[in-house]
């Protein structure tokens, strides 16, 4: 029988180990296996949520082992640290508790068919002091714990007795993350006074955006820029565009122009990046942001047994661009991995990927939603903004959730989701 195995489990790989999971998994054709550090699975583009405790880990968390029990394919705890592609083989690195205990020791794992979905990682450009004194938002776990500290800055302010101290908020990037950061962080503080906390509001924050650009949200058109750009600065939120930083330190950022933006916390989020490790394996070619070069119909170009999906995969367009790193170019690249593996099984020829655009959303908490619909599925796009923006970004989130869960238990989903709104805190307060 042969195996597949695939890296990672973000928007990509966990619908694509789902999708091979009832394919092939099924009917005894293939062990399917999904490999990735963490127990739980978060939707990406929620981790600004989870990282103002708007979306609780706990509870909207998928976990890989019980879904891999529903969807016919095996879960593996591990992280990837090296290949073999001679022997067909990856390696894992060791696992160690929180203590440094040893769980399992360095193993490796064979395969007939690999697919790298590793995602992608906050690129901080060697930027001195960034590593150790800010937040990112890469995974669930850094997103946890700026939760944590947060709430614990809130509570500072809150107990405070200088009635004029204020909670000062660095975020380094104007793409969507660091734009919807802002936004959710202004709707959180207000919710507190829910919860206790009547000194804390939107009021008592200073919040500064950061941008090296020459404006905020550089990947979609100027229109939704100059939007989402006024609805900050009706939040009271500074943006600050083409400031480039230089340097961090524990008290916050020195500009290019060496001028200084004090912070108590502060988040990186511009730029991405393949993780590390996939430049440093050796037979890859990879391109300046560590991303795996790869044929027409998603394989490596240097292995016809090797797949990449996601944000680590460097696609090339006509336009000599590379497909963008979203969750929709992961979801399409899953779908025609999907149907090339198992095309393999019946000799049919594989096919090549055709990147549709269709558009971009920027979710402003509950303020507003803007963005642009259609993209390269007609000759121009239609611009959307209100209730019916956030209509169609939630149904990004509620057709990830079909693609991994079946129609009928993703509506059983929704439907607790929005039971369980009536009695739950509006945010995560632990």
């Amino acid at each position: 029988m042969k195996r597949i195995v695939v890296v990672g489990g973000g928007a990509g790989g966990l619908e694509l180990v789902t999708k091979l999971g009832h394919k092939l998994g099924k009917r005894g054709q293939a062990e399917v296996i999904l490999v990735d550090r963490s127990r739980t699975h978060i939707w990406k583009p929620l981790l600004h949520e989870v990282a103002t405790g708007s979306l609780d880990v706990n509870t909207d968390g998928i976990n890989y082992r019980a879904h891999s029990a529903r969807h016919y394919y095996q879960y593996q705890l591990g992280t990837m640290v090296g290949l073999n592609a001679a022997e067909k083989a990856i390696e894992l690195d060791s696992l160690v508790d929180e203590d440094g205990h040893e769980i399992l020791p360095v193993r490796t794992l064979s395969y007939d068919i690999l697919v790298m979905a590793v995602g992608s990682v906050s690129n901080d450009f060697s930027t001195p002091g960034v590593k150790d004194n800010c937040y990112f938002l890469d995974s669930h776990k850094q997103a946890e714990r700026f939760q944590q500290a947060l709430l614990n800055q809130f509570l500072r302010v809150h107990q405070s007795s200088n009635s004029d101290d204020l909670l000062k908020l660095a975020i380094v990037g104007g793409g969507a993350t660091g734009v919807e950061l802002a936004a959710e962080l202004n709707h959180v503080a207000d919710l507190l006074k829910a919860y206790g906390m009547t000194n804390m509001s939107s009021k008592k924050m200073e919040i500064t955006l950061i941008e090296a650009g020459d404006r905020i949200l550089p990947a979609l058109p100027e229109r939704i820029a100059l939007l989402a750009r006024k609805e900050l600065s009706r939040l009271g939120v500074k943006v600050s565009e083409n400031t480039r930083i230089v340097k961090a330190s524990e008290s916050g950022f020195l500009t290019a122009e060496e001028n200084a933006i004090d912070a108590d916390l502060m988040v990186w989020a511009a730029g991405v990046k393949a993780p590390d490790f996939v430049s440093n394996i050796e037979g890859f070619e990879t391109n300046r942001a560590n991303q795996i070069l790869v044929k027409q119909n998603l394989q490596s170009t240097e292995f016809d047994s090797i797949y990449v999906i996601g944000d680590c995969c460097a696609c090339e367009l006509e336009t000599g661009r590379f497909v963008p790193p979203r969750a929709q170019s992961a979801h399409q690249m899953a779908s025609l991995v999907s149907e090339n593996i198992v095309a393999t099984f019946t000799d049919k020829p594989l096919k090549t990927f055709t990147y549709n655009d269709h558009g971009s959303l920027v979710n402003l908490s509950r303020y507003s939603t803007v963005g642009s619909l259609m993209g390269n599925l007609s000759n121009k796009s239609m611009f959307v903004e209100g209730r019916i923006a956030r209509f169609v970004y939630l149904s990004l989130y509620r057709m990830h959730q079909i693609a991994i869960h079946g129609w009928i238990k993703a509506l059983l989903i929704m439907a607790v989701k929005r039971i369980s709104k009536a009695v739950k805190p509006k945010m995560k307060l632990h």
